[in-house]
């Protein structure tokens, strides 16, 4: 009997989660989320030369791409609403079918010849609803893996993604000059038809269903206003979130500008090719893929703020020493260092907020966190270019660079610091302030 009683008890112990290469569901959703992307960097590239192949303009090449971001943005206010309110599994799947369905249309109307407003309205809804699943997305790791594995699991989806983006384009390129762009757009909803019977098969740990009362209907409209807020007052209230936020608010300022600062280098200062560019790039691609898969071993040893801290520090450093490189190799070394190290603090960042946000919140959260995060973004790689053209790139990367240090620096001073978090959060319950 006491034998029996000990092998109950043991039975009863809670075993440990399976590794991810073990993981079936894990492995598919993984899958689709790489065809995600590769379909996404196949569009980057066939839709452009759709509309260069059909009106020579590159003016026109720059309207859409801005219709396209224009739309993602006002996407992205209203996604965190919509993820919380409808079942998540389901509007990953409707996601993907519907981008097949569109992009799908763009081959088949180009039989006839090519049809410019067409793009016009494919793109941006494409966009629109390539958003709702980027949101959604982030909300269902946690139901896929568990609180414990999400900065592993984010590390491998981030390092297949940075990988699907630098082949997305190249197999674009290949199949436009074979076939002809029209072809790459097909491939492209082929893509996204793919990754929907996938997720299709993927069986979640926990809900992906709205909580009990936040069903769609008349009084959601009247809730609008308080739902779009809910996600700002909780990043507001989360004494690490509020801010990281803030924090990265000013890195994102400060870096997003950086490709265009490495192409003005690359070109004007040193003088080089369009190979030398690429090369850099793919540099970085493979620092990027580096980091994602380094992130889930260095947290568990160093914690969430020294991580995260330490990442944005040598990021500031690398930047700052972009601009007096002379060489591609060093360039590439210094990209490859950048990225790879924003790829560790990005995916602390995304990890920490899937597991502190209660279920409910999670897509508010995740929309709110975006725009907020995003918002100046775009005006600061806009006076990073216009300073480098002025005052030259290696004046700029300093200036750039120690800010990103300071960045860190004033981490220091903040809850951040911490090497843990509470994650409370997860099982709806308040967070409490990190230990």
């Amino acid at each position: 009997m006491k034998r029996d009683a000990e092998a109950t008890a043991d039975e009863e112990l809670p075993q440990p989660p399976r590794p991810l290469r073990r993981d079936r569901d894990f492995g598919v959703f993984w899958v689709a989320q790489t065809l995600s992307v590769l379909g996404d960097s196949f569009a980057l590239i066939a839709l452009p030369l759709l509309v260069l192949h059909a009106t020579g303009s590159v003016a026109q090449m720059g309207l859409l791409t801005a219709v396209g971001g224009a739309a993602s943005v006002v996407a992205g206010v209203f996604a965190g609403v919509v993820v919380d309110r409808v079942d998540r599994r389901k509007l990953l799947v409707t996601c993907d079918l519907l981008r097949m369905a569109l992009y799908a249309v763009i081959p088949l109307v180009w039989v006839f010849g090519p049809r410019i407003w067409l793009l016009y309205v494919v793109l941006p809804l494409c966009e629109a609803v390539g958003m709702l699943f980027s949101v959604a997305y982030v909300t269902v790791v946690r139901n896929l893996v568990g609180v414990e594995r999400i900065t592993e699991a984010n590390g491998r989806l981030n390092a297949t993604a940075a990988a699907a983006g630098v082949a997305g384009p190249v197999c674009a390129g290949l199949v436009a000059a074979w076939f002809g762009p029209a072809a790459a757009v097909g491939v492209d909803a082929a893509s996204f038809g793919v990754s929907a019977v996938c997720v299709g098969f993927v069986r979640f740990k926990g809900t992906t269903r709205p909580a009990p009362g936040a069903a769609a209907g008349a009084g959601a409209v009247r809730r609008l206003r308080t739902d779009l807020l809910a996600g700002v007052s909780f990043l507001v209230r989360h004494p690490v979130l509020r801010v990281l936020t803030v924090l990265l608010s000013f890195f994102s300022f400060l870096t997003l500008g950086l490709n265009d600062l490495l192409i003005y280098h690359l070109k004007h200062d040193l003088g080089r090719d369009d190979a030398a560019v690429g090369t850099v790039f793919a540099a970085g691609a493979l620092g990027t893929i580096a980091g994602a898969l380094l992130v889930a071993r260095v947290r568990r040893r160093l914690g969430f703020g020294p991580t995260w801290i330490g990442s944005v520090a040598v990021c500031g450093c690398a930047l700052a020493g972009v601009g007096w490189a002379h060489s591609v190799p060093a360039v590439a070394a210094l990209t490859a260092v950048f990225l790879g190290f924003g790829s560790v603090a990005g995916t602390c960042s995304m990890s920490l907020r899937q597991e502190v946000t209660p279920e409910h919140l999670l897509g508010r959260v995740t929309s709110a966190f975006w725009t907020l995060h995003y918002s100046a973004a775009p005006a600061g790689a806009a006076v990073l270019t216009w300073a480098a053209g002025r005052h030259g790139t290696a004046v700029v990367g300093v200036v750039a660079g120690v800010c990103c240090l300071l960045v860190a620096v004033l981490a220091l001073l903040t809850p951040v610091r911490r090497p843990r978090t509470d994650g409370a959060g997860a099982t709806g319950r308040q967070p409490l302030t990190p230990e």
